[in-house]
């Protein structure tokens, strides 16, 4: 694969390079944001490996506008700001997923896999439209409505109603969700899976009286109408 990095920590890109080169694949450094927007919209790439705190351009900046003109070229996100905003933050912006540094090659190279067998993967969406009670969510045009009602969704968000409509009334474990959505392992210490349930809730949920969204203490969340 032609990898970019994009990381003003010349030490830390240096490594990230010289350890994907010896798995066989190509890799480009760019060391600020402005370089690595330019060579990745300008050129191909099949990842983009970039760092958060980035001079003229930051990393969540950047990943918004590669996904806006590439949505479909994998990028993963590497920084020191671990917090359950931050990866929020990233995901929100088009990251397919998000490492903490420091962090074990190793890792980075379980991320990568990960990452890309989704792509390559990726199956056909035979359902346009998902229905379920009174929400619909059509995958054509990406919008969401319940009731007549528009629904605004950021691409995670809509991604998660996707799968939870998918497998309505079925219990899903953080586990689960991390895996199938996030396309990462789910970390104990932190709590975005129940961050982007709560969004989902204030908007799918709020205004309406039959609640779709479920917790099940223990378990997980369950995509039900009430009974």
């Amino acid at each position: 694969m032609k990898i970019l990095i994009i990381e003003d920590e010349a030490r830390i890109a240096l490594l990230v390079k010289q350890g994907l080169e010896e798995q066989g694949h190509t890799a480009v450094v760019a060391y600020d944001g402005m370089t690595g927007r330019k060579l990745a919209l300008q050129q191909e790439y099949d990842l983009v490996i970039s760092d958060i705190i980035l001079p003229q351009l930051n990393g969540i900046d950047l990943c918004k506008e590669i996904r806006s003109t590439k949505p479909d070229l994998p990028i993963i996100l590497l920084t020191a700001l671990g917090s359950t905003d931050d990866k929020v933050e990233g995901f929100d912006a088009g990251a397919d997923d998000y490492l903490v540094k420091p962090f074990d090659f190793r890792e980075l190279l379980v991320r990568i896999r990960a990452v890309m067998n989704r792509k390559s993967g990726k199956p056909v969406i035979q359902t346009v439209v998902l229905k379920y009670a009174d929400l619909e969510l059509n995958n054509q045009t990406k919008t969401v409505s319940r009731s007549g009602k528009a629904i605004s969704l950021t691409p995670k968000e809509l991604k998660l109603l996707e799968y939870m409509m998918q497998n309505s009334e079925r219990v899903l474990s953080r586990i689960e969700i991390a895996e199938k959505v996030w396309d990462t392992h789910f970390d104990t210490g932190t709590n975005f899976i129940d961050v982007y349930i709560n969004y989902l809730r204030k908007k799918i949920d709020k205004d309406f009286t039959n609640k779709l969204i479920h917790t099940k203490p223990g378990l997980g969340f369950i995509f039900a109408a009430e009974k």
